[in-house]
């Protein structure tokens, strides 16, 4: 191992605010940058103001960006020019009935059709065409991607396909980057000042609606309607995450993982792509875009069909700052809300039910930081899922499905292209607020949803008409601390950790490999019970994922020798919620639990800020 350069970090006392760095044999580049993340926390970033503050923050607030989309925006076909794109306004008398040929196969008669008309404007992509028995296929999706980038610029804006890599079974992972910036590299994009979106579609393989609408996303962006949003935001478009499962029409990918629950540990492929594009993008905004089940276990259980057009919701989990989540409520949620109704869609609060006949509750989507939801939520970003009415459906309703996501997909945008300035405000206030808080305090190790009551209107199998419904209902709006701990400084990794560490930094967590030998003052962790059991949702049992270690700990505070080789997690970093929620030990999605970490000998929690040498990667 070729040997370099190092570093000696010594701050003598337990403080919020460390002390001066001091540098030893290494380039003042690498001592300015770690310089910088030491000293974070000493920095201060004003909030915005808020909805509803005195007028004269308002006055603050940048103007609002004209209505550029006052119809109903129905993209060309595939390799067809800019001027055949098709602007209908949108109706004042309610919307046409379904088309008849819908019904075929349905899971519901046609009075439950009746209530999702067709939009009225027909949305056009590959897998969208009238006489098409399946969806894009990933070959298409490329084609289409590749024609919006085309060979030379159009205007001021540029496009790029971007591939970010392969699925198990070989099919690229591919995305569209689309800014105004001098060049498409990430350079340029950092220096344009632009806030940058992700928009995520079909990590479930048999939820297609997703991906067709962020085809027609991709082509508005590149020269429709929502093109002049991009004088505001950078957008990186990911219409299919899953190719794989889109090509069997399953909801895991090849090897059986339910990847949307993968993006903590980073197991498979599919969900270490979409982690390299967050890590090194930094959107302010990732928008996930899924379907959900409308009839199967609603009508066993409650002899009921799902009304919602969309249901919606945010990050909710431990330790995501609550100015985040006021942003998401505030800025998002109740705007996409106004969005959806303007077009005559309903939406709910995302709900599921678990896959036993017997459970008759509802959950909203969980707390455990395993997520695309949660897990980019703890990298300080704006994280939203957006649900369409589609698993089980096959291709009914389908025009209605890609309306519904197409719909709230603009509004996010929007919503990011007006608020830009205020969101980067934000986070870069989250940032520093988390980092202040190493060595300090208490952090939440494990949180559960709240149970509780409430009506929930249904649909009637036989009339279509509306059912109320009042079920038990789990509520992750307001979650319950189960477990905490004093926050630590950070933590101790032995040198066998490395599959941990790499899938840290793939996250965007900071590591630093200790150079030589020294001691620290941690707490170890006690083992005082263990099972062996599976990783579990709201739904149940999560497809794909080995056997868990539960254990049950308790910190033993001590003096460690630690080696050379080894390393430490800094938590004066904004992402240090992340690796909370990957290195404490006694929780379903920890790297322990799910053996990325091979013993609780291997980790500690380290109670003071360290005096050690750390190697120098000049990065």
């Amino acid at each position: 191992m070729t040997q370099r350069p190092t570093l000696f970090v010594s701050i003598p006392s337990r403080t919020a605010q460390p002390a001066p760095l001091m540098a030893r044999r290494t380039p003042w580049r690498s001592s300015l940058a770690l310089a910088t993340l030491l000293l974070s926390a000493c920095a201060s970033t004003p909030l915005p103001p808020w909805p509803g503050t005195p007028s004269a923050a308002q006055a603050r607030a940048p103007e609002a960006l004209p209505r550029v989309q006052r119809g109903t925006v129905v993209p060309a076909p595939l390799g067809q020019a800019r001027d055949s794109v098709v602007v209908t306004p949108l109706p004042s008398s309610p919307p046409t009935p379904a088309a008849a040929d819908t019904a075929a196969a349905a899971p519901y008669g046609p009075a439950v059709a009746a209530r999702f008309a067709a939009p009225p404007t027909a949305y056009n992509t590959p897998g969208l065409a009238a006489e098409r028995s399946s969806f894009t296929t990933n070959a298409e999706l490329g084609a289409w991607l590749r024609d919006l980038a085309g060979p030379a610029p159009r205007g001021a804006t540029l496009a790029r396909v971007l591939s970010l890599g392969t699925s198990q079974h070989g099919e690229p992972i591919e995305g569209l980057l689309l800014t105004r910036a001098k060049d498409t590299d990430i350079a340029s994009l950092e220096a344009n000042g632009r806030s940058t979106v992700v928009l995520i579609g079909q990590q479930h393989g048999d939820e297609p609606a997703g991906s067709e609408a962020l085809l027609v996303v991709a082509r508005e962006l590149a020269h429709g309607l929502l093109e002049p949003l991009l004088d505001r935001i950078n957008v990186v478009v990911i219409p299919r995450a899953n190719p794989d499962g889109a090509a069997r029409g399953t909801r895991t990918t090849a090897n059986g993982v339910d990847m949307n629950r993968d993006h903590l540990l980073l197991n498979t492929p599919e969900a270490q792509a979409l982690a390299r594009v967050v890590r090194d993008y930094r959107p302010i905004l990732v928008l996930d875009a899924h379907e959900f089940t409308v009839v199967g276990r609603y009508l066993q259980k409650f002899n009921a069909i799902q009304r919602y057009d969309a249901l919606l919701q945010y990050t909710t989990t431990a330790n995501y700052p609550e100015f985040l989540t006021k942003a998401s409520q505030e800025w998002y949620h109740q705007p996409m809300l106004g969005a959806l109704q303007s077009q005559g869609l309903s939406s709910e609060w995302y709900y599921t039910t678990s896959t036993r006949p017997d459970d008759r509750r509802i959950s909203m989507g969980g707390a455990q930081p395993d997520t695309g939801r949660n897990v980019n939520g703890l990298k300080n970003a704006v994280s939203l899922l957006v649900e369409t009415r589609g698993v089980g459906l096959g291709r009914m309703h389908i025009q209605r499905r890609v309306h519904t996501q197409v719909t709230a997909i603009t509004s996010a945008l929007r919503s990011t292209a007006e608020r830009a300035t205020h969101l980067e405000q934000v986070r870069s206030f989250v940032a520093r607020d988390i980092a202040s808080k190493a060595c300090n305090g208490q952090v939440v190790v494990e949180a559960q949803a709240t149970p509780m009551q409430r009506e929930l209107t249904m649909l009637d199998p036989e009339t279509g008409a509306d059912r109320t419904l009042k079920v038990d209902w789990n509520s992750s709006l307001a979650l319950r601390t189960v477990k905490s701990r004093a926050r630590p400084c950070g933590y101790w990794l032995a040198p066998s950790a490395t599959t941990a560490v790499e899938r840290l930094q793939l996250l965007g967590v900071q590591v630093l490999r200790i150079a030589e030998p020294g001691a620290l003052l941690a707490d170890t962790y006690n083992e005082t019970a263990r099972e062996t059991t599976e990783r579990a949702d709201v739904r149940g049992t999560v497809a794909g994922g080995a056997s868990i270690i539960r254990s049950q700990v308790t910190p033993v505070r001590r003096a460690i020798d630690v080696p050379a080789g080894s390393f430490y997690v800094p938590l004066n970093q904004g992402l240090a919620n992340l690796a909370v929620a990957a290195l404490e030990p006694d929780t379903q999605s920890s790297y322990f639990a799910n053996h990325l970490i091979d013993d609780l000998a291997s980790t500690a929690r380290v109670m003071t800020v360290p005096s050690l040498v750390f190697e120098d990667t000049d990065e």
